[in-house]
């Protein structure tokens, strides 16, 4: 053992020295911990106000989940609200990052060649010691290397356990070890960011879903949305949400060991992932909906009154909702969905045809009828330049002829106020220029 571990020193090129220096700014004048906070904010409403501007105007209602309709009648919180509780929850993980980001050590760079050795020096050991695990195997790893050296000359090196240059690593072990610095360690620090935050929250929402304390008093508020749209991805109670997305993104980035910078790639990818699964669309091509089963439609099963105790997992995979049954097992939706498309527009239906016969419907206010006809009278005679005096009694000698006229029936009407011989006056002088009014009203 001491003759193995003195050939693998013997072997091993030495580490390259280094000077640390603090890591320069990505934007000049943002302080990298500053723009990894705001760079998930700044993500948040720019994607939302995408898909905002599809709804505005319209567009792609194909792969709508909900209509306009639905928004307007099923959801039970105003825009306004959605978008107060947003922007406190914002500012509360954003002064939550502040602190922490005030007692981490500043960042440095000079090192990176040197990590990368070791990595190549454990590639090198890796290969030294190879021959002892063949040889377990009840293979001669010498005279497998002689019988690779013609045709394989690296790979007889390998299984032989040498010999290896020892002033510097080859070209090889040199270009394995970046990908893995540069590449390999990321993406798993990246997957298991992911696995921890789909843990975190699956257990934390069904758990608010399972106790009713935690559910009327913290979740039940972000399922007034029950027609999720994007900018409400976040519409949380400040407690909920502090607990929820602030904390299980921030334990991921400290357990997995991220730089601020791959912190700032994770907040936001996560981020824009929350916004995609509360869009309210099926796109084909979107491919944040292809890569996982975690999706808008996923999603957006959860915040309907059916499927409210199914579909926990957020944001990235459904996993846990597989492994514990808790996936909607319901099969096809869309005769449920057609449902609640069809009553959300009948209420919209009946509001329109309710508002179209307020008009006629009015409570009279005879005195102040009186009054307003006054002070109108008076401005019209204080109009002396374009003859409001001769205009008045025009109306008045009107008004005469009117009440000379002999009446069709016999029956006798009450005096006073009579709304509909107004409205009838009004409808015979507006008749037959009603296109005429439109266009005017269009002119201005």
């Amino acid at each position: 053992m001491a003759n193995i571990t003195t050939t693998q020193s013997q072997s091993l090129p030495q580490l390259p020295s280094y000077t640390l220096s603090p890591r320069p700014d990505l934007i000049s004048g943002i302080p990298d911990p500053v723009l990894q906070l705001l760079a998930p904010i700044i993500a948040y409403w720019v994607v939302s106000l995408f898909f905002h501007l599809l709804d505005t105007y319209d567009l792609f209602p194909q792969y709508r989940l909900h209509t306009p309709a639905e928004i307007l009648k099923r959801n039970h919180v105003t825009r306004y609200e959605v978008v107060r509780d947003v922007l406190i929850q914002q500012l509360i993980q954003t002064v939550f990052g502040l602190g922490l980001a005030y007692f981490d050590p500043v960042e440095t760079v000079g090192k990176e060649e040197y990590d990368i050795a070791v990595w190549a020096q454990r590639l090198r050991t890796m290969r030294v010691s190879l021959p002892t695990f063949i040889a377990l195997l009840g293979v001669d790893s010498v005279a497998l290397g002689s019988k690779l050296a013609s045709n394989y000359p690296q790979l007889s090196v390998i299984v032989s356990g040498g010999p290896f240059p020892t002033q510097a690593f080859t070209p090889w072990e040199h270009l394995v070890a970046k990908v893995i610095y540069w590449a390999v360690i990321p993406f798993v620090q990246f997957v298991i960011a992911i696995l921890i935050v789909d843990t975190w929250q699956y257990f934390l929402h069904r758990g608010m879903h399972m106790n009713k304390f935690l559910y009327t008093t913290l979740h039940s508020r972000h399922h007034r949305l029950y027609v999720p749209y994007a900018f409400g991805a976040l519409y949380n109670h400040p407690l909920e949400g502090f607990m929820l997305d602030t904390l299980g993104t921030g334990l991921a980035y400290l357990v997995t060991g991220m730089t601020v910078r791959q912190g700032m790639w994770f907040f936001t990818c996560s981020t824009i992932k929350t916004v995609d699964d509360h869009c309210g669309y099926e796109f084909p091509w979107d491919p944040l909906q292809r890569i996982t089963s975690n999706n808008a439609a996923y999603h957006d099963i959860h915040h309907q009154s059916w499927g409210i105790k199914t579909n926990f997992s957020q944001p990235f995979f459904t996993f846990w909702d597989r492994f514990l049954n808790t996936a909607w097992a319901g099969g096809d939706v869309s005769a449920r969905y057609q449902r609640d498309r069809q009553a959300a527009q009948r209420k919209v239906d009946a509001d329109a045809a309710a508002s179209s016969s307020m008009i006629s419907s009015m409570p009279i206010e005879a005195t102040k009828a009186r009054q307003q006809a006054v002070a109108s009278q008076r401005q019209v005679l204080d109009d002396k330049e374009n003859g409001g005096i001769r205009v008045i009694k025009e109306e008045i000698l009107e008004e005469q002829e009117v009440k000379q006229t002999p009446r069709r029936s016999s029956r006798r009407k009450p005096s006073g106020f009579d709304p509909k011989s107004i409205s009838d006056r009004v409808s015979g002088s507006l008749h037959g220029r009603s296109h005429a009014i439109l266009h005017a009203d269009g002119a201005h």
